[in-house]
């Protein structure tokens, strides 16, 4: 059996109506609503075969649709992303409008983001151009720049009150993912050493760089660490170098992505918030634990 899921912007409704023509065109059972305005499930048989433009069409409504095995679907590891997925911002560009070079660095961050670029060269080369920098504009970025992405520590802290562990792993930067680790609640967090002296950035960050097979290696380890396999882990990213853990992991889902990252990755959030991943999993909003 799979289940499809069908979940809105919170600030949006999810039309009754909708879900039943979907429903009945599929043969599928009861509909079960997870929130009464934004998100719905109902089980089928077996997966859509036009299940892709299924996705197309309800995009155009403002409505994503996951469609996944029933069974396991809770799943016991988050491994998240951080830029653009936990937080609303990349913090390499912060820092770099903070330098007065925002432009220049996120076009590239732009660019790798999407896979036209090699992740490290072109994270050496965006660290490069901070040389100088006053490492008291990191705390400056943090408390006046940075923004949670909604729904993220809901997620976080249902997830957890349910047993499952939480890890954020980032390309970005250790001086930010700590931050935002400890303010959402993750177990760890791994990240990029960005080098510090005399009070100043040096251009430079320690290697081995955490990219793409890194963020693999991550999720290998903890499955190893917590005595689960990969098909327990929810990989959540938005970026090319969170395509291996996203299509490694059970549940990979591309989270307001990059349009090579929703290419390749089985699943897709592009309306709902962070919490859409819990209704995903078959939590409903009576389940949800506040942060």
């Amino acid at each position: 059996m799979y289940t499809l899921t069908l979940v809105t912007n919170p600030a949006m409704i999810l039309e009754p109506a909708l879900v039943r023509a979907l429903r009945d065109a599929l043969g599928g059972g009861d509909a079960l609503w997870l929130d009464p305005n934004c998100a719905a499930e109902f089980p089928v048989r077996k997966a859509p075969k036009n299940l892709e433009d299924l996705r197309y069409s309800l995009t155009a409504e403002g409505v994503d649709l996951v469609c996944q095995p029933s069974a396991g679907r809770r799943k016991k590891l988050l491994l998240a992303d951080m830029d653009s997925t936990m937080i609303q911002q990349e913090c390499i560009d912060e820092l770099a409008a903070a330098a007065g070079i925002g432009e220049r660095v996120a076009a590239i961050t732009a660019r790798a983001m999407n896979g036209e670029l090699d992740f490290e060269a072109a994270l050496k080369e965006r660290v490069a151009l901070l040389k100088g920098l006053p490492e008291t504009v990191i705390g400056d970025v943090l408390q006046t720049r940075i923004t949670m992405m909604p729904g993220g520590a809901t997620l976080v802290a249902t997830m957890k009150a349910h047993g499952a562990y939480a890890a954020l792993v980032s390309g970005g930067f250790t001086a930010f993912t700590a931050d935002v680790a400890e303010k959402l609640g993750f177990d760890e967090n791994r990240a990029n050493i960005l080098h510090i002296e005399n009070g100043a950035l040096t251009g430079t960050v320690a290697e081995p760089i955490l990219g793409r097979e890194a963020k693999v290696a991550a999720l290998e380890d903890l499955t190893a660490k917590l005595s689960i396999t990969a098909a327990d882990v929810l990989a959540i990213g938005d970026g090319a170098n969170d395509l291996g853990m996203l299509t490694r992991a059970g549940l990979g889902v591309a989270v307001h992505a990059k349009p090579v990252v929703q290419a390749q990755a089985a699943h897709a959030i592009n309306h709902g918030d962070l919490t859409a991943l819990l209704y995903i999993q078959g939590y409903a909003k009576a389940d949800f634990v506040a942060a």
